[in-house]
């Protein structure tokens, strides 16, 4: 598919930002960026992982949990708000990580990325999946494992028929989800407040805060790792960066905004709970405080009936987070086979609705294995195995690439800079080596460290036999590519070229685009 061909039929202002984009329209407002990174980070993670937080922690301390996943998930954020804001592509960490370490290792980091991006993201996805199967357990008492399996599945199916379409009506249907979402966490939060226990909410265990024993550390270490699982997706519009209006602008504030309203929501819904439902019962593999907290919560505060209606709420939610992942992970591979650092066909989009096919098509695929292997052992060990994976290859990795291409490329246009740099870059490096230091311990027997070293190893045997045939570096040249220093202001392009889009018609867009801040 050519770029003239993604243009068709469309106003002139949005064929020249589809010609600069590969194929891609900015059409994605605040608004609407901020719901598809709420809806992606609070699906069914806080319902499913209150209990696993409790568990780790021992008691309602767990709450620690969340506090630390809130801390490393906004340092870690206004890394990716500076990143995405200077360089508003499609792919999201495989541009940021392209253009930092191609001055001494070529291709090999972005190949790297786009390889684990193709396994982590989906792995991510399958536990919402895994999610909501549990919730509806709720519903279906009766459900065993290989209905449960096939329901899985069949949603999958439709979520990826859902995305099968052009991306303003999905940031559309995406507004829908979040409303939903937010009405679910709202009721739940209402129903424990109204029957709320200070006493049993915030009696703590003996040795709840004993900060020198190595057990307490361990226990942090675990909580870090679901907290921040929990806050995953405040990334998740760098990923459609060429599809966001006014990105120098609207992607620093999405994440910021994003990440704050989840961690209000987040608190107030652990608090809630742990003052209705007492901290054992979430322990106890029988109860379903420990499968359905959400809906015991429910089902103590306002009867069965209640927990029914809220659990469904509950259920699209899980879909509402899944969708809008693989909506922004299917663009993963995108840029990376346009550049041939990836699989050509993957760079092939929609004839008519602009969305990359084949890299909807795997997501989807591997989310089905993922959900099917997450069955099959058990949702902590997921959630390891995949953070482990992550931190490897993208977290660290561009925690160090917004320092090489501060130095690298000092003129770059950067529309928003960190706060308070490099410490929130410091406060992400430690959180990220807490987590991957401490993931084997977390999930004994499994190996979550080893596993991802083999991945990464693996990947590089791949990229050594794809380099050869490609003729790139280490065995020909290395390419040089700076083009983001010489690109158009994609925020001054979308006011002067987009239509009925200028300063004064959109609310989105402010007249002087060319120092946005984030808030």
């Amino acid at each position: 598919m050519t770029d003239s061909a993604a243009g068709a039929g469309q106003g002139p202002g949005e064929a020249v930002a589809a010609d600069r984009q590969g194929g891609f329209v900015r059409r994605i407002g605040l608004f609407q960026a901020t719901t598809i990174n709420m809806s992606q980070m609070c699906g069914i993670g806080p319902f499913v992982t209150i209990p696993l937080m409790v568990a780790s922690f021992g008691g309602p301390q767990a709450v620690i949990g969340f506090v630390a996943g809130a801390i490393l998930a906004l340092a870690d954020g206004l890394i990716w708000a500076e990143l995405g804001a200077a360089m508003p592509r499609a792919g999201g960490s495989y541009v940021y990580l392209r253009q930092a370490f191609q001055y001494r290792t070529g291709k090999l980091v972005p190949f790297l990325f786009v390889w684990t991006a193709m396994l982590f993201i989906p792995i991510g996805m399958s536990t919402g999946i895994i999610g909501f199967v549990q919730y509806l357990g709720y519903l279906w008492p009766g459900m065993g494992q290989t209905e449960g399996d096939l329901t899985g599945l069949a949603v999958i199916a439709l979520i990826i028929t859902l995305l099968w379409r052009r991306v303003d009506h999905i940031a559309r249907i995406t507004a829908v989800l979040w409303c939903v979402m937010l009405t679910s966490v709202a009721l739940v939060i209402v129903a424990a407040f109204t029957h709320f226990s200070a006493e049993r909410a915030f009696t703590y265990p003996g040795d709840a805060f004993e900060v020198t024993s190595h057990q307490f550390w361990i226990g942090f270490a675990a909580g870090l790792t679901i907290g921040i699982y929990d806050y995953m997706g405040y990334n998740t519009v760098a990923y459609l960066g060429a599809e966001i209006k006014n990105p120098g602008r609207t992607m620093p504030r999405a994440i910021v905004y994003s990440i704050l309203g989840i961690m209000g929501i987040y608190l107030l819904l652990q608090i809630g709970t742990l003052g209705v439902i007492d901290w054992r019962e979430m322990l106890d593999p029988t109860s379903t405080a420990h499968s359905s907290v959400a809906s015991a919560v429910l089902e103590e505060a306002w009867g069965k009936g209640a927990a029914n209606t809220v659990t469904v709420l509950i259920l699209v939610t899980a879909v509402a987070s899944v969708f809008t992942g693989l909506l922004g992970g299917s663009r993963a591979p995108y840029d990376a086979a346009r550049e041939k650092v990836f699989f050509r066909p993957y760079a092939k989009l929609h004839p008519r609705h602009g969305f990359p096919v084949l890299g909807l098509a795997t997501m989807g695929l591997l989310t089905s294995v993922g959900f099917l292997i997450g069955r099959h052992t058990d949702l902590a060990t997921l959630i390891s195995l995949l953070t482990a994976v992550m931190v490897i290859v993208q977290a660290l990795a561009q925690v160090l690439a917004l320092t090489v291409l501060r130095r690298r490329q000092p003129g770059l246009r950067r529309p928003y800079r960190v706060w308070l740099y490099p410490l929130p870059s410091l406060v992400a490096l430690t959180g990220w080596l807490v987590i991957y230091g401490y993931a084997d311990k977390n999930s004994p027997g499994r190996h979550p460290i080893e596993w991802s070293l083999a991945w990464v190893a693996a990947g590089c045997v791949a990229f050594v036999l794809w380099a050869a045939y490609e003729k790139v570096w280490p065995f020909g040249p290395r390419e040089i590519s700076e083009e983001f220093l010489d690109a158009p202001d994609p925020d001054a392009r979308h006011d002067a070229t987009g239509p009925g889009t200028g300063p004064g018609t959109d609310p989105d867009t402010d007249p002087d685009t060319k120092e946005p801040t984030p808030a």
